[in-house]
């Protein structure tokens, strides 16, 4: 099933059953008015709307068109969202250009950060920064969403607590980052609100795109218009998703809700474009001996987005536009 929110001008909006192809949605509030009450409550609330899902997409309940520009985040806030930094070609390569050598450690356990959860930026709103000298750039990932996970979890059973998967750009400040993590003490200024893609999706609808670990499908990503990247998000990822997770869980459990991204994606072909612009800079760097291209200006725009085998829209696109 597809599921998103729509903003109602609170702070969580409402929940809404979305259609396959993007078009119609119905409001549910007989069973959940938020995403947060439906991970809350799993295993009762999710068969039912799995039928209103299936009713609306037979055209047996009518609902209404769906309105893209009045959709939030699927999740506006959440209790807890974590990034992976899965494809190591992307690691290896950003590393490169702080002149950082890539420690073996980084092979056999996964780089993660805590980001900010308090507020996400719906699919459409604009990248607001102060000054685009920072540094401006986006990351396009896949992210997914869990129920409760216990701690200490082994990937072999974090599978089954993968409810709902999703985009995310994971928006950073480039030009502060390397001063943050000299402190030795993380990403804050550097990693600003990030957004998601309009609907969540649950396992099933990516069919034999999903292997429970990983989404074997190209993600494309589109600035000022022109393809600049569409890696395989299945390929060259180090370590999948039930990986990712039973790492998160290693000294606490998951609350439900938690938000898990795969870091941007990346593969070591670098000639199907990249997911962020400090990738393609280093690889500029390393063939030219500088940077070309630059980061992201006032009114530049990006669009992330993944398609199914078909050319359908399975998550709906991140369009979003740098602002002042």
């Amino acid at each position: 099933m597809k599921l998103a929110t729509l903003n109602n001008g609170t702070r969580d909006g409402s929940l809404i059953v979305v259609d396959r192809n993007l078009q119609w949605a119905a409001l549910v509030p007989h069973i959940a008015t938020t995403l947060q009450g439906v991970l809350d409550e799993w295993d009762s609330k999710a068969p039912r709307l799995e039928e209103t899902y299936r009713s609306l997409n037979k055209g047996e309940i009518k609902g209404f068109s769906l309105p893209p520009a009045q959709l939030a985040a699927p999740f506006p806030r959440a209790y807890q969202w974590l990034d992976g930094s899965a494809y190591l070609s992307h690691v290896e390569r950003v590393r490169k250009a702080r002149g950082a050598e890539m420690p073996q450690s980084f092979w056999t356990d996964p780089l993660m950060y805590q980001g900010g959860s308090d507020y996400f930026l719906g699919p459409r709103e604009p990248i607001r920064v102060m000054d685009e000298a920072f540094g401006v750039d986006f990351e396009a990932e896949v992210v997914v969403i869990t129920d409760d996970v216990p701690l200490g979890i082994t990937p072999a059973h974090a599978s089954s607590h993968i409810k709902l998967l999703t985009l995310v750009n994971d928006i950073s400040l480039r030009h502060l980052i390397p001063a943050e993590l000299a402190k030795g003490f993380g990403f804050v200024h550097g990693k600003p609100a990030s957004a998601l893609a309009p609907v969540v999706v649950t396992p099933d609808e990516l069919g034999e795109a999903w292997d429970g670990a990983k989404v074997h499908l190209p993600l494309r990503t589109y600035w000022n218009g022109k393809l600049f990247g569409e890696p395989e998000a299945g390929e060259d990822m180090q370590f999948d998703f039930p990986q990712l997770i039973s790492h998160a869980a290693k000294t606490r459990s998951l609350s439900a809700g938690t938000l898990i991204g795969s870091g941007t994606v990346s593969n070591v072909d670098w000639r199907r474009g990249y997911s962020c612009i400090a990738e393609c800079r280093v690889m500029e760097i390393i063939a030219g001996g500088s940077a070309t291209t630059p980061f992201m200006s006032y009114g530049d725009r990006v669009r992330i987005e993944m398609e199914d085998r078909h050319g359908r829209s399975i998550f709906g696109a991140i369009e979003q536009e740098v602002s002042r």
